[in-house]
C-alpha cells in the first residue's frame, strides 16, 4: 500500500509541484491548507500583494484547492489561528517590545507549519506518513555525526535559514521534493503540465499582506522617547522602539550630523534608541541561546572552521566557536561583520549542512 503524505499546499507553484511530484512517484498525496487569518487585526487588503497572513486568505486557499482538484487529490484546510496568534504574532510583538528583532518566518515553521498545522490535521482524523512543502532544502538522517539539514541544489532559493530551527524529531518524516531542483526547472515543470498560471504567479515576499509591521502593534506601542548616541547625549525624538532594528539607517529623521547614523542598539527599559556611526555596529563575536544542534554534540565538525550567517540574506563569514555548552553558543568572526542584531537568528553551517542555529542575544 502506497504511503500517505499530506502537502501543506500554500496556493503558490512551489507546494503545487511538491504535490505533483509526489503524486508522480506513487505515493497517496493529501493537501493541507493552513488558516491563519481570524480579522482580528485591523489589515486591509492590498492588491497585487501576497503575503503569509492576511485578508487575502481565501484567495490563496482557493488557489490551494485548485491544485488539489487538478491532482485529484483531497484537500482539508485546517485552522491554526488561535496558535498562529500566540507563537506567531503574539512572539513577534514581544520581540519588538523588547527591543530585539524577530524572524517571523522562521518561528512560523518551527512552531505552526511543522508543528500546530500537523497536529491539527491529526486531531481532525486526517492520517498521513509524511509531511511535504515546497521548501528548498535536502535532508539525509543516515550519519548522526554529520548534519541532517542540507542547503537545496538551488542556493540561490535555498530556504535552510527558515527551517534552521526545527528538530531532528520535527524533520524526521518530511519531504523536500524540490530540494533536488532548481526554481527556472519547477517553473518549467509547472509550464509543461499545462500550469502556466502557476508558473507566472507573483511569489509571496512578506509574512504579512500589507508588508507595514505597524498594523500588528497598538497604539500604546508607540511610546515616543529619546533618540542618543553612544555617549548618551539626546539626538532627537523616536516614534516608539517597535519603529526601529539594529542596523537601520532609513526613517531616523536625524539631521546635522558629521556621518551617517544608524541604530546601533535599542534600551527597551529606558525606551531609547542608540544611534552611531557604522563603525559602532562592526562585531567580531556574538553570542546565541535556545541552541538547536543539528549533528551530535561530539561531532568534528563542531570544531572545524564553519559559515555563519546572522540574517537572512546574509552571506555568511567564516568563524569558529569559542564556546559551546547547553543551550547556549559563542562563535567568532573570521572578520568583522554588520549588525548582528539580538533576536535574529544565526545559522551555522559546515559545508552545505546546517550543524546548529541559535536565537542572537549579544
Amino acid at each position: 500500500m502506497a504511503k500517505r503524505v499530506a502537502v501543506g499546499l500554500s496556493g503558490g507553484v512551489d507546494s503545487a509541484l511538491s504535490a505533483y511530484l509526489l503524486q508522480k512517484q506513487g505515493y497517496d498525496v493529501v493537501g493541507l491548507t493552513m488558516a491563519t487569518w481570524d480579522g482580528s487585526v485591523n489589515m486591509p487588503a492590498v492588491e497585487g500583494r501576497e503575503g503569509c497572513y492576511g485578508p487575502s486568505e481565501d484567495k490563496n486557499i482557493a488557489e490551494a484547492k485548485l491544485v488539489a482538484d487538478r491532482l485529484g487529490i483531497p484537500h482539508y484546510v485546517v485552522p491554526v489561528a488561535g496558535e498562529y496568534k500566540t507563537k506567531v504574532l503574539d512572539y513577534f510583538r514581544a520581540e519588538y517590545r523588547a527591543g530585539r528583532t524577530p524572524n517571523p518566518c522562521v518561528r512560523c515553521n518551527q512552531s505552526i507549519k511543522f508543528g500546530a498545522l500537523q497536529l491539527a490535521a491529526r486531531k481532525m482524523g486526517i492520517e498521513f506518513d509524511h509531511f511535504a512543502t515546497g521548501h528548498y532544502a535536502r535532508l539525509d538522517f543516515q550519519n548522526p555525526d554529520v548534519p541532517f539539514l542540507y542547503q537545496a541544489k538551488d542556493t540561490r532559493k535555498d530556504q535552510t535559514y527558515f527551517l534552521s530551527r526545527l528538530s531532528a524529531e520535527q524533520l524526521s518524516t518530511v519531504l523536500f521534493p524540490l530540494g533536488g531542483m532548481h526554481k527556472d526547472d519547477v517553473k518549467a515543470l509547472a509550464a509543461e503540465i499545462g500550469w502556466n498560471d502557476f508558473a507566472e504567479k507573483r511569489e509571496s515576499q512578506d509574512f504579512i499582506e500589507c508588508g507595514d509591521y505597524s498594523v500588528l502593534f497598538e497604539e500604546s506601542d508607540q511610546v515616543p522617547g529619546d533618540f542618543v548616541d553612544v555617549s548618551g547625549k539626546v539626538l532627537g525624538k523616536h516614534k516608539g522602539i517597535v519603529n526601529y532594528t539594529v542596523g537601520q539607517r532609513k526613517g531616523l529623521n536625524i539631521g546635522g550630523q558629521k556621518e551617517p547614523l544608524f541604530v546601533v542598539a535599542i534600551d527597551a527599559a529606558k525606551n531609547q534608541v542608540i544611534l552611531g556611526p557604522r563603525s559602532a555596529l562592526s562585531c567580531i563575536q556574538v553570542s546565541a541561546i535556545d541552541l538547536n544542534l543539528m549533528v551530535s554534540e561530539n561531532s568534528p565538525l563542531l570544531a572545524g572552521p564553519l559559515d555563519a550567517h546572522i540574517r537572512l540574506g546574509h552571506k555568511g563569514s567564516p568563524a569558529k566557536i569559542l564556546d559551546l555548552e547547553p543551550g547556549r553558543i559563542r562563535v567568532e568572526f573570521e572578520t568583522p561583520q554588520f549588525a548582528a542584531a539580538p533576536g535574529q537568528v544565526l545559522v551555522l553551517y559546515a559545508g552545505d549542512g546546517v550543524v546548529a542555529s541559535g536565537v542572537i542575544e549579544k
